[in-house]
């Protein structure tokens, strides 16, 4: 920086320092500027300054205009957020205080989410990202999975999604396709090729992209989140990008990015200016090849030795000729365990039902992977009589259902197709399945006296009735017809 000296009197140095308080950037933004064309002024009409003062005065002033405008944006934004922030505490409060009155007041049914209920967070020809919006936004029953966000990702074959990473945790299953993922650690990158089944944890702040390594078949991954930074909120920052996906390093002022990446300004908007394909985009097949090779695991980057990803797919807890169910376990995959969740995959045959089952502790968020079916619920906090109440709703792909803690429930797959469904349990940690029907069930557990006096029935009749030889998964009702039921809570 250049220094000079001149010799001033005090009074006319004190006003060029107040005057320069308010200073401008571009010559024309004078005239919009009383305060910056009076710092201008006064240092063309200086006697004492030369022609090389006066230059350097005047950019002084336009140096301090830039830093008060951009104090003052930064200000805005400040105020900005903050009344973002106090209208949804404002908003969080009126739900509070109107809870009871809404659940009486709802009709439609609220543990049912359909296409509606998404929104798309971007969108390219190759490929789109949706979440679905928060559970509460539909019903205050669901605000015990306030903070949890479901979101979807489907991308065309040979497609390359652009680096992120979110102010989330977040746990990814490959629906459908085949996929390679790359996730930042420190210094290196650790890739994992990725097929139907897979679960893998990515944990927040990881810079993370996606590859669909299949030339024909579409990549679908289901994404559980669980924001950290907003509760209920999660948000994908891009650093490498350019302007489409815009890179978050370009928000930065050009001073601080020169100095931080010892790059000129030139430089470095040629550089964020090179990106417009958007946030999932087609590449060759040399690239995919490139990208997708894998050169093994290590240390992983929440804690551990892992070999990345794992199968659900890999044998069943329970299968029958009614259906096969796959299941996480929290002590046999740590990555999901201190997120205190389990996935499990039911792959429910046509015409065939699950036993009527609640879960103990999580809340079940169910999602429609493949096929047509039929759901069933009860629920006691929607009637002011304190009865229950059914809700029943048809099933099919894309569709989300939740089962809050305790309630029962049956799924019913159609006639001519196998109904598949993925499972996020949440809050898992010591969660039971149980069920009022097949081999082990409540009841046929429940002691014999206790039977007799709940019943007030012999425990032997009441036993004919509530034994049978399957196990979760038992052939659906003869007289069942899935096209009215669907037709009537379609």
């Amino acid at each position: 920086m250049k220094f000079i000296t001149i010799n001033l009197s005090l009074p006319i140095f004190l006003f060029i320092l107040v005057a320069t308080s308010c200073l401008g950037t571009p010559d024309e933004e004078a005239e919009l500027d009383p305060e910056l064309t009076t710092c201008i002024h006064q240092c063309k009409h200086q006697d004492k300054y030369s022609r090389d003062d006066k230059q350097e005065c005047t950019r002084g002033c336009h140096k301090y205009h830039q830093m008060k405008k951009q104090r003052e944006r930064q200000i805005e934004e400040q105020v900005r957020r903050r009344k973002e922030h106090e209208m949804e505490q404002v908003k969080e409060k009126q739900r509070h205080q109107g809870e009871e009155e809404e659940e009486e007041e709802e009709e439609e049914n609220p543990f049912l989410f359909d296409d509606d209920d998404f929104e798309t967070r971007f969108e390219t020809e190759d490929g789109r990202v949706r979440v679905l919006h928060r559970f509460t936004k539909k019903s205050n029953l669901l605000r015990g999975i306030h903070n949890f966000r479901l979101a979807t990702l489907e991308a065309e074959g040979h497609t390359f999604v652009s680096p992120c990473h979110f102010d989330s945790e977040a746990v990814f299953f490959v629906v459908k396709g085949r996929a390679t993922i790359g996730m930042v650690r420190e210094e290196k990158t650790e890739r994992f090729n990725l097929e139907q089944g897979d679960i893998i944890r990515v944990p927040s702040g990881t810079p993370v992209y996606l590859v669909n390594r299949d030339h024909n078949q579409k990549l679908f991954i289901a994404k559980l989140h669980m924001p950290l930074a907003v509760p209920g909120k999660f948000e994908a920052f891009y650093g490498p990008g350019g302007r489409n996906p815009e890179s978050f390093l370009t928000a930065f002022s050009w001073e601080l990015l020169e100095a931080a990446l010892k790059s000129p300004r030139e430089k470095l908007e040629r550089l964020f200016q090179k990106q417009e394909k958007g946030g999932i985009f087609k590449i060759s097949k040399e690239d995919v090849e490139s990208v997708s090779k894998v050169k093994g695991s290590g240390i992983w980057p929440f804690g551990g030795r892992s070999s990345g990803p794992f199968n659900i797919f890999k044998s069943p807890i329970m299968s029958n000729q009614y259906g096969r169910l796959f299941e996480t376990n929290l002590d046999d995959h740590s990555q999901l365990k201190d997120l205190n969740l389990i996935l499990s995959f039911a792959n429910i045959t046509n015409g065939s039902m699950t036993a009527p089952m609640y879960a103990t502790r999580a809340t079940n968020v169910i999602m429609v992977s493949d096929g047509k079916g039929y759901i069933e619920m009860v629920c006691p906090h929607v009637s002011s009589t304190h009865s229950y109440h059914p809700f029943k709703a048809s099933l099919k792909p894309g569709v989300v259902f939740v089962v809050p803690t305790g309630h029962p429930f049956i799924i019913v797959a159609s006639n001519k197709n196998n109904l598949q469904l993925l499972r996020f349990q949440l809050h898992a940690q010591g969660d039971n399945t149980l069920t009022f029907a097949g081999k082990k069930n409540v009841v046929k557990a429940l002691d014999k006296e206790a039977k007799e006096l709940a019943f007030n029935y012999p425990a032997d009749k009441v036993d004919e009735i509530f034994s049978r030889d399957e196990d979760l998964f038992l052939p659906g009702p003869d007289s069942y017809d899935f096209e009215e039921h669907a037709r009537a809570y379609a």
